[in-house]
């Protein structure tokens, strides 16, 4: 059975604020944890009022100190807007913390709109140095070479294991060049999920991190115990889509009885398409919707995304999902 892992968008919902949202991720570590999620990633986001990870590191340390087996990582850094030596001396001083349960996926995107990135003091071709970023972190975090004279202190010999994460092509190409293992965003992004993945398995190249091709792309799940209370779960996934769609990103919504009465027939569509792979339903229909989902994309590992409002309905869904046998 293909292990599952957590992409937690840390969510800020209506009628909570960012300290309520990070307890409830917390809370739902432990719990993921407990039901045998093999790792629990955070992802970088600026100016995002529904999403509270925008430190991810800090959130990492939070999550990872609060369990005690789980993998905790991000899904993940937007390295363009960083330099590759503050990222290894804080992911290295995660695995000096924490060691062998720190996970550093990378993007080359930036998280966030084109003001908020100039606030971030970086520039949209920060995002053409990526491959070379990649490449300085990873020598960064390797073990400290004779006479090497800048390190990064804690973060040389932590040998931190890289992802590369992406929604087209170009991460795909990058992974395999670099042989490291690769998440596809189709959460969100569905488009390229299988050009993508095939890309990669033809032109991966092993390397001293990953002998063979490692694939794990994401999938929104919301598991309910029957369909009715799932689809309505689904709504504040909808609505969050929809509201994207419009530019004006929100807190995530309490879910409504008829998603119809929220959204145009343009709308939909587009909302629609972007959750085309999402699961939605019962026990029975969850379970073969990721059997499905994992034999359609030949993953080695699936990482689940369930944003809802209800905390408790959230921590429900990972339930189920996790009960596949």
């Amino acid at each position: 059975m293909v292990p599952l892992s957590v992409l937690d968008l840390v969510p800020v919902v209506e009628g909570a604020t960012p300290r309520e949202a990070l307890a409830n991720s917390l809370d739902l570590a432990r719990h993921a944890e407990h039901l045998g999620y093999r790792r629990y990633w955070v992802a970088e986001h600026h100016n995002m009022p529904a999403i509270a990870s925008a430190a991810t590191s800090v959130v990492i340390a939070y999550l990872a100190g609060g369990t005690s087996t789980i993998r905790v990582g991000s899904g993940g850094i937007m390295l363009p807007n960083h330099a590759p030596l503050v990222i290894a001396e804080q992911f290295g001083t995660l695995a000096s913390m924490y060691p062998g349960r720190i996970d550093l996926g990378l993007g080359r995107a930036p998280g966030t709109d084109g003001k908020t990135l100039a606030a971030l003091r970086r520039s949209p071709d920060d995002a053409a140095h990526f491959p070379n970023d990649v490449q300085e972190l990873q020598a960064f975090l390797a073990p400290v070479a004779e006479g090497q004279r800048i390190q990064a202190v804690p973060g040389g010999g932590t040998s931190v294991p890289l992802w590369i994460l992406g929604s087209s092509t170009y991460g795909a190409q990058l992974a395999a060049m670099l042989g490291l293992p690769y998440a596809f965003a189709s959460h969100f992004a569905p488009d390229a999920l299988m050009e993508a993945l095939a890309v990669y398995r033809a032109r991966f190249r092993p390397s001293a991190q990953l002998e063979r091709p490692f694939v794990m792309p994401t999938v929104n799940v919301v598991a309910a115990d029957n369909e009715s209370e799932a689809r309505r779960q689904f709504t504040s996934i909808q609505m969050a889509f929809a509201n994207i769609g419009r530019g004006r990103p929100a807190l995530i919504k309490p879910p409504i009885d008829d998603i119809e009465t929220f959204w145009s027939a343009e709308e939909k569509l587009r909302a629609s398409h972007m959750l085309r792979y999402a699961i939605v339903g019962g026990p029975a229909t969850v379970r073969e919707g990721l059997d499905r989902f994992a034999a359609a994309t030949g993953a080695d590992e699936i990482m689940v995304v369930s944003t809802l409002h209800d905390h408790e309905a959230r921590k429900r869904s990972y339930e189920i999902a996790a009960s596949r046998t």
